[in-house]
């Protein structure tokens, strides 16, 4: 009888604006489910992609569905490593302690070790 296969770490890294096109809710998903599957989970928000994290945001003003509904169902499939990049965030004045959720702050350097470190990457 073999032993199953250890999980593997995945990097999800979103870079779209949560609204315009489907790339952001396309993360979101993809992260929700391979949770399901017991993965080791990264998730990164770099350039527009952090305005995902924005708290109080009103998509219905443009027919749109929120996406803050997704992010906050990320903890209960234990998705715990959730990152913004700190530049991207000071350059479109968000403070990371107003997000939407918890992320952790991090260099460009951090997320490149994250990636260094990771399985498989996915970038939207």
């Amino acid at each position: 009888m073999s032993s199953p296969n250890p999980p593997k770490t995945i990097t999800f890294i979103s870079r779209s604006t949560p609204y315009g096109s489907g790339r952001a809710k396309a993360c979101l998903d993809m992260v929700l489910s391979a949770a399901v599957f017991e993965q080791r989970i990264n998730l990164v928000f770099m350039d527009d992609g952090v305005w995902q994290l924005q708290a109080a945001q009103q998509p219905k003003s443009i027919d749109a569905k929120d996406l803050s509904a997704a992010l906050s169902a990320l903890p209960l499939f234990e998705v715990s490593n959730i990152f913004a990049e700190s530049e991207a965030l000071s350059s479109r004045n968000l403070d990371p302690a107003a997000l939407a959720i918890d992320v952790k702050a991090c260099s460009a350097e951090t997320i490149a070790a994250l990636i260094r470190e990771s399985d498989v990457v996915y970038q939207l």
